[in-house]
């Protein structure tokens, strides 16, 4: 009998640097627990908790600010699977994600701090241009963030 595969509800930021629409520069950050994996702010969503909370919530936790503009929100909730070297005990018993991704943009003079919180999430972040998010980010993220972020260039968002 197959097991029916049980997926963690989480929220995900593509945020835009404070320089957009100058500029427009995406936020990626290097993951301190897994070697190589640079991705995009997400977490888990408590119970009780709404994904606009939950984003806030993430941001503090994670980057150390929440001083962003939403700017939009994708329209649908988009699952993955995590492949087998993903998995890890912090995400046991989950088979994957189901995410409520936000485009974001820093508020002029917002600052990161990585070292916000006890156990960092992430060791370093940089702003690298479109092209570069797909080069750069982990190979099992690359195709979801790609749909999200032609959808808010689509939308005219970006």
């Amino acid at each position: 009998m197959q097991t029916k595969k049980r997926y963690r509800p989480n929220v995900a930021a593509v945020i835009l640097s404070s320089n957009y629409p100058d500029k427009c520069e995406f936020f990626i950050a290097h993951r301190s627990d897994v070697k190589n994996v640079w991705q995009f702010p997400q977490g888990g969503i408590d119970d009780g908790e709404t994904p606009y909370e939950a984003l806030h919530r993430e941001l503090l936790e994670e980057i150390g600010c929440a001083e962003v503009e939403v700017l939009g929100e994708f329209p649908e909730w988009i699952t993955y699977d995590f492949p087998g070297s993903a998995r890890s005990s912090k995400i046991y018993p989950y088979d994957g994600q189901t995410q409520k991704y936000f485009l974001v943009r820093l508020k002029e003079g917002a600052t990161i701090d990585l070292n916000a919180y006890d156990i960092p999430e992430f060791e370093e972040y940089d702003f690298v241009a479109y092209e570069d998010v797909f080069k750069k980010v982990t190979y099992f993220k690359r195709k979801v963030y790609r749909k999200v972020i032609d959808y808010f260039k689509d939308e005219g968002l970006i």
